[in-house]
């Protein structure tokens, strides 16, 4: 029996100050995740001739370790996704059969 792991991904995308940022972001989000469980909220600031997202992501995915998740990345995202991330923060919590704590029971 397969079980989705729980899935919390922090993206930090940043590129010189324009407009419309939080909305390709969004759609770089979409590309990427779109056959995923998985939602995100945007944070949008601007400040010293930039701007930057804080994309939180949020959901149930079928990797089982960050290391799956970053595969998928390099094999899904797109070149502007790459451009303009500057850092990431993932934890994937892959569900375990029994009680949480030893995985057998």
């Amino acid at each position: 029996m397969f079980m989705n792991s729980e899935t919390y991904i922090d993206f930090c995308f940043m590129r010189a100050q324009s407009d419309n940022f939080s909305i390709e972001i969004d759609e770089l989000l979409k590309s990427t995740f779109g056959k995923k469980r998985l939602k995100w909220y945007l944070e949008e600031k601007k400040f010293d001739g930039a701007e930057m997202i804080i994309a939180e992501v949020k959901g149930m995915s079928d990797w089982t370790s960050e290391e799956e998740s970053i595969r998928y990345l390099e094999e899904n995202a797109g070149e502007k996704f790459w451009e303009y991330l500057q850092g990431y923060k993932m934890f994937i919590y892959p569900a375990k059969r029994g009680c949480n704590s030893c995985g057998t029971h």
